[in-house]
């Protein structure tokens, strides 16, 4: 039977275009794609033989409409933050259903997928297998700021990251501070709006507590997994992390992010680093840093690729793991780590290279470096 790769995206992204390129470089058939729009809908057929890799649904109106619209109501906008408990919803029904489509191979699971956007049961699982992860607050989530304020003052934790259950990319988070007199501030990229709170590109300072107070209030609803601010290396000057993308259980790509800021997401102003300076920073540290990256992909062993953020403590001689991405593999022209087994490829070269010594093609081809889409 002939092998149909075909992708589970947005038309025109350029993760689908990126992933395209390298599959072409390898001398394969143009993947088809399927977009997620017409899966959310049910209106999609595949054809028995299709290896079907998993890609994310964001960045996309329609999709996101599709999936928070109805929780949001007439308040609906792209930019808003809320309704991720909907989007969380949508995403893991479509993929099981996906699963359950008789001669489809699906390049991911749904359940590991489910796993790593709900950020409460990914420190879970890390945590029960030895992975080292920053200590979290336990309990349920906090039903708003009253009840988080109280569980944080009972467990002694002053410096906390909140993250939306199932938020990405930073939409939503808030790194919580109190000071030694009861100063309250939050950082954070969502904006207070009369209507709700809405992602911006410009990270803000809220400096009263009732400004947090209505952070946290209109983020609860949605589930709120709250852990220790853990105080992280530098570079230049700039606090510093790295995305780790591991793919077939190794640590291929990796690319320091540094900011000013508590979040180094590059779309809020962070920065891409020096690799090399955070390698000889680091030391003999350096293959521990790669290791709990690769410790924290094997809690996830049906997930072909996935990116995970390593957060080294201050000094660059030990590291925690923050979260595991399922679709943290876009980083447009990075290629693999020098020695390494994608070492000249990217992150989707490496993948493509990994599928085919999985065996699913009679006659392996030399993947080579893509380029990204302007």
């Amino acid at each position: 039977m002939t092998v149909r790769l075909t992708v589970l995206g947005n038309p025109g992204h350029r993760r689908v275009s990126l992933f395209a390129a390298a599959a072409r470089a390898a001398g394969l058939p143009e993947p088809a794609v399927l977009p997620w729009l017409d899966v959310l809908h049910g209106r999609y057929e595949l054809p028995p033989g299709t290896l079907l890799r998993i890609d994310s649904p964001g960045e996309d109106d329609a999709v996101d409409a599709h999936l928070r619209g109805a929780a949001l109501g007439a308040g609906y906008a792209p930019t808003r933050v809320e309704g991720g408990a909907a989007w969380y919803a949508g995403v893991c029904a479509a993929l099981r259903g996906l699963a359950g489509r008789p001669g489809v191979r699906l390049l991911g699971d749904p359940e590991e997928i489910a796993v790593m956007f709900d950020k409460r049961r990914t420190h879970r699982l890390l945590a029960a297998a030895g992975v080292p992860v920053p200590p979290a607050l336990g309990g349920p989530p906090p039903g708003g700021w009253a009840e988080l304020k109280e569980r944080l003052a009972a467990a002694g934790m002053r410096r906390v990251f909140l993250k939306p259950v199932h938020g990405s990319s930073a939409s939503g988070v808030v790194a919580l501070e109190f000071g030694p007199r009861g100063q309250v501030q939050a950082t954070s990229s969502a904006e207070l709006a009369p209507e709700g709170l809405h992602n911006s590109l410009a990270v803000r300072r809220y400096r009263t507590e009732a400004q947090a107070a209505e952070l946290v209030d209109r983020l609860a609803p949605d589930g709120l997994h709250v852990e220790q601010w853990v105080p992280k290396a530098s570079q230049d000057g700039r606090a510093a992390d790295l995305r780790v993308v591991v793919v077939a259980g190794r640590a291929t790509h990796a690319v320091v992010r540094t900011s000013t800021r508590p979040m180094t997401n590059l779309h809020l102003g962070g920065a891409r680093g020096d690799l090399a300076l955070a390698r000889e920073a680091a030391g003999p540290a350096w293959p521990r840093m790669l290791e709990a990256a690769e410790r924290a992909a094997a809690c996830f062993p049906n997930s072909p690729a996935v990116g995970v953020d390593v957060l080294p403590t201050a000094g660059w001689r030990q590291a925690a793991v923050g979260e595991v991405n399922a679709f943290g593999d876009l980083l447009p022209g990075l290629t693999g780590l020098p020695g390494g087994p994608a070492d000249g490829l990217d992150t989707y070269g490496a993948q493509i290279a990994a599928l085919l010594h999985d065996g699913h093609h009679q006659e392996p081809a030399r993947t080579t470096r893509t380029e990204p889409t302007r």
